[in-house]
């Protein structure tokens, strides 16, 4: 977000498919979901003074590894940046990482859960309804 809190910003990375979609990843052994958020992050933009502002909801998604049929479920935070000069870069199994205004965000990304969520989070934003 903007520091006049009027733009919003939102931060998407490009995978090796060309599909713009958000930073997640796998929860380690000892770690809680909300952990994992800031440690995914971290390692996936460069983006390591970040602050968790609430919980958005959990999506559900399967995907075909080899011969299996994997059932995934990712547990969505909103996450803000909180210094402007850390600049996101990417790994290097991306193909892009880089910061949309809302919009432009929202027509990007490639999956509706993701989507729906993303709607939400500015509803929160707006409201300034950060409970988790």
């Amino acid at each position: 977000m903007s520091r006049d809190n009027k733009d919003i910003e939102i931060l998407l990375i490009q995978d090796s498919k060309n599909r713009w979609t958000i930073p997640k990843g796998h929860i380690e052994p000892g770690e809680t979901a909300k952990q994992t958020a800031v440690r995914e992050i971290g390692e996936e933009s460069g983006l390591h003074h970040v602050q968790v502002l609430t919980w958005l909801g959990k999506i559900h998604f399967k995907y075909r590894r080899q011969d299996k049929l994997v059932l995934m479920t990712t547990q969505i935070y909103l996450v803000r940046s909180l210094d402007d000069h850390e600049k996101p870069q990417k790994e290097k199994w991306m193909n892009g990482i880089k910061w949309f205004n809302f919009n432009d965000a929202l027509n990007a990304i490639e999956y509706d859960d993701i989507e729906k969520l993303m709607l939400i989070a500015k509803k929160k934003i707006r409201a300034g309804d950060f409970n988790e």
